[in-house]
């Protein structure tokens, strides 16, 4: 239980998975247009991340590990990681279709979020259990939340700023996106 806080503040805060790491920088400046195609995104990201690392752990676990077969711990991740995307994609497009239309081509996309991906692998080369693993994905997960809601919040109101026409868009997205990472950084002198 001890280790699991510090695992867990670390990849919420200091060791983002989007403002420091740099990965899903793709839906990170796509879909945080809106707010509402922000949290849509987080949550699915949220469920795939958590699934999919702990799918991931078990199978390099259970079956690559024991068969020797370390060497195909990336493909199959990216099998389990795409299962689980589709079963999303299906259940999002059945029970929320606004919401399918607002992630449009990201959700599909979140296959080759590298954040997804990068969760996975990390949770195995940082050498973690199960739990650890868990928990790890899923505050790495909220994390990409927590930083892909902010950042929509930030954007809708830069829409309604008077910006000079050369920073609008994604300048001043990249801009922002800069100034959220220097302050997420200052986390690292508090845990």
């Amino acid at each position: 239980m001890e280790t699991l806080v510090p695992i867990a503040l670390t990849a919420l805060l200091v060791q983002n998975v989007i403002l420091s790491q740099f990965f899903g920088i793709c839906p990170f400046i796509g879909v945080s247009k809106k707010t509402e195609s922000a949290i849509g995104m987080g949550l699915a990201v949220t469920f795939v991340m958590v699934v999919s690392s702990s799918v991931s752990w078990l199978v390099y676990e259970y079956i690559l590990v024991p068969c020797d077969m370390t060497y195909m711990r990336t493909i199959t991740f990216i099998l389990v990681i795409s299962s689980l995307v589709q079963f999303v994609e299906m259940v999002v497009k059945k029970f929320s279709p606004k919401l399918y239309k607002l992630l449009g081509v990201y959700l599909p996309l979140i296959t080759t979020n590298c954040a997804v991906l990068g969760i996975a692998v990390l949770s195995i080369d940082n050498q973690y259990n199960l739990i650890e693993t868990i928990v790890f994905s899923l505050f790495s997960a909220l994390g990409f939340t927590l930083v892909i809601y902010l950042f929509s919040v930030i954007r809708e109101r830069l829409e309604l700023a008077p910006i000079p026409e050369a920073l609008r868009g994604v300048p001043i997205a990249l801009i922002t996106a800069s100034i959220m990472s220097i302050i997420f950084m200052g986390f690292g002198g508090i845990i």
